[in-house]
C-alpha cells in the first residue's frame, strides 16, 4: 500500500475522499467532477481499479450496458484509514460494502442524489464565480438535523456574492404525492438557523406539476420556503439554470436567485 501513496494524484485523492463521503458514482459523473475527457477519465479508472484503489460494478441491462459504478477498493480503503489513524479494513470488508451498495434497493436514489450535486460541481469548474461551497450526504445531515427530518442532502451554492443554502429532496416518482409533501412537516420544525429551501428534484415535468397542485390544495406550513424543478426540463441548464418554481409563485427562477432575501446575504449555519 505504502507504494501507491506515490502514484496518486491530487485527483485521485479527490476521487478517494468524494467516495468515501458519498459511496458511489457512475464513470459519467467522475468525468464531470475531476476530468475533461471521457476517454481519459475510462482510462484512468481502469488503472485505479486494476491496482484495487477503487472498486466497480453494473447491473445486466439490455440492449446495451450499464454505466460502470464506481466505489472504493480494498487499497484505497486502507489509504483513507491509515491517513486517518484507524485501523485498516479487511478487503473482504471493503468488498462487502461494494456488494451493499450494488443490490441496495436505494442505489438509483443515491446516484440521483449524487448526479444532482455532481451538476453543480461539474457547473462550478467551467463557470468562474460559482462553486459548491458545501455538499453534505443524507447521513451528515442526520447528525446535524437528528430524526427531524431525513433531508437526501444539503448544500450550499454560492453565484458571485449570491450563497444559496439548501435541503435537497431527490423524487423518483416511487412515493405518493402524500407522502412526499408530508415531508414538510419536519422541514417546519426545524429551528431557524436551518430554515433553508427545500428543493424537489423531479423526474419529470408531469410529476412536477402534480405536486404544485397538491400543494395548492394543502398548503405550505409556514416558515418552508418550497422551489421545484423536474430533470426532464432541466436537460440544458442542470439544476443551476433558471428551471426553479417557487411554490406560490408564478414563473421560473435561477438556484442563484433562491438566495435569501434577495441580498446574497450568506447563510452559513
Amino acid at each position: 500500500m505504502a507504494g501507491e501513496l506515490t502514484r496518486l494524484t491530487p485527483r485521485d485523492r479527490l476521487l478517494l475522499d468524494l467516495l468515501d463521503a458519498h459511496k458511489t458514482f457512475t464513470t459519467e459523473q467522475i468525468h464531470t467532477l475531476a476530468f475533461t475527457s471521457l476517454a481519459r477519465t475510462r482510462i484512468r479508472l481502469g488503472q485505479l481499479y486494476t491496482r484495487e484503489i477503487l472498486d466497480r460494478f453494473r447491473h445486466y441491462t439490455r440492449p446495451g450496458s450499464q454505466s460502470w459504478r464506481w466505489c472504493l477498493g480494498p487499497v484505497g480503503a486502507a489509504i483513507l484509514a491509515a491517513g486517518r489513524g484507524d485501523t485498516l479494513p479487511r478487503p473482504a470488508t471493503v468488498r462487502d460494502a461494494t456488494a451493499r451498495v450494488a443490490m441496495s434497493p436505494t442505489l438509483p436514489h443515491l446516484v440521483t442524489v449524487n448526479g444532482f450535486f455532481v451538476a453543480l460541481t461539474g457547473h462550478a469548474r467551467t463557470h468562474g464565480g460559482t462553486r459548491l461551497r458545501r455538499w453534505w450526504n443524507e447521513a451528515r445531515c442526520r447528525e446535524q438535523v437528528g430524526a427531524v427530518v431525513r433531508p437526501d442532502g444539503h448544500g450550499v451554492w454560492v453565484a458571485g456574492t449570491r450563497a444559496v443554502p439548501f435541503w435537497l429532496e431527490a423524487d423518483l416518482g416511487t412515493e405518493t404525492l402524500s407522502r412526499v409533501a408530508g415531508k414538510l412537516t419536519g422541514y417546519a420544525a426545524l429551528p431557524p438557523s436551518w430554515a433553508y429551501p427545500v428543493l424537489f428534484w423531479f423526474p419529470t415535468g408531469a410529476r412536477e406539476l402534480n405536486f404544485h397542485a397538491y400543494l395548492t390544495r394543502t398548503g405550505v406550513p409556514d416558515a418552508v420556503t418550497v422551489a421545484t424543478a423536474a430533470a426532464d426540463h432541466a436537460a440544458d441548464t442542470g439544476p443551476v439554470g433558471p428551471v426553479w418554481r417557487v411554490a406560490g409563485h408564478p414563473g421560473r427562477v435561477s438556484l442563484a436567485d433562491l438566495a435569501p432575501h434577495g441580498d446574497g446575504a450568506p447563510w452559513d449555519g
